[in-house]
């Protein structure tokens, strides 16, 4: 067998704000039963939505396919504000599994309307937190810029009167250069007090760069609907690995695609269970001679709190 490293980034794989959105489901089938309703993927990983499935999780993208007698559970990348309302408007028992960190994000987008702010956020548009996001405020308080070019056509209310948001999980190279583009053309616009993207997507980022001079090709664990986890394939590409790849399972590797590597780089994106992670390192097992070297650039003791009403059933 040929002689390959595998060098595995830390931190990887869940973030706190995933590890309580799961948590919550789980609490929730055990303190009322199957089915508990899940408006939207709980988190954007395949197999751990599977796993709830099993377990009793009905997963549904809109709250009028969930009956009332029945929980619901809001999913960890936030709803807009109409969501709750309605629910609590048909009486229903409604869990918030919005990741905290989000929700500070909608706290500040408040706090700056309520100070006569317009909204620019940097975003994706159509991902489920930016949808939650700018639901937050009433049409047209809130503008989305996905790229630096649309900085440049932006028309707002009042250029003196503005603030920035962003999605907590962009790249933080990217996003750099729209808040520049942002600060170049608006001089007032102010930011938030500390940085909108996750501690978790950082850390993530920041170990790819680690061993991307390392390696001949990275491999991503994640799902495709997840942005934190593309975005990790992105600054692998960034970071000069000329072969990066997102994989949701160790049977979709494109092993042709590696051959003649010496050196691959594994990560997996915030939402991705470390099972996932061994069964990848398994299946380069089954293949090679593998050394497995651990890069760590940060350790990671952050631990939300479940909601109140299901503190007991923990």
């Amino acid at each position: 067998m040929e002689n390959l490293t595998l060098y595995l980034a830390a931190p990887r794989g869940f973030c706190a704000g995933v590890d309580r959105a799961i948590k919550i489901v789980e609490l929730a089938l055990q303190k009322w039963g199957a089915p508990v309703y899940v408006r939207h993927e709980i988190v954007h990983n395949k197999y751990v939505v599977d796993g709830l499935r099993a377990k009793g999780a009905v997963f549904v993208e809109d709250l009028d396919d969930c009956p009332v007698d029945r929980p619901v559970i809001f999913s960890a990348h936030g709803v807009p504000k109409s969501v709750p309302q309605a629910a609590a408007a048909r009486q229903m028992i409604a869990v918030d599994a919005t990741c905290p960190l989000v929700t500070k994000v909608h706290n500040e987008a408040a706090r700056h309307a309520e100070n006569g702010l317009q909204m620019v956020m940097i975003g994706h548009a159509g991902h489920p937190e930016t949808v939650g996001t700018m639901g937050q405020l009433p049409e047209g308080e809130v503008l989305l810029v996905e790229t630096s070019e649309d900085v440049a056509n932006l028309t707002v209310r009042d250029p003196e009167k503005l603030a920035y948001i962003t999605q907590t999980t962009l790249s933080v190279d990217d996003t750099a250069g729209i808040v520049a583009a942002l600060q170049t053309r608006f001089p007032a616009i102010i930011g938030p007090h500390k940085e909108d993207i996750c501690y978790a997507t950082t850390n993530r980022q920041a170990a790819v760069k680690a061993i991307a001079g390392k390696i001949d090709a990275l491999l991503v664990i994640g799902a495709p609907n997840s942005s934190n986890s593309r975005r990790l394939v992105e600054v692998g590409q960034a970071a000069g690995c000329s072969y990066a790849q997102l994989v949701q399972r160790a049977d979709d590797i494109d092993w042709r695609a590696l051959q003649g590597a010496r050196a691959v780089g594994v990560t997996a994106g915030a939402s991705a269970p470390e099972e996932l992670v061994n069964e990848v390192i398994d299946a380069f097992r089954a293949r090679y001679a593998v050394t497995v070297d651990l890069v760590e650039t940060a350790q990671e003791h952050v631990e939300f709190k479940v909601p109140r009403v299901l503190r007991d059933t923990a």
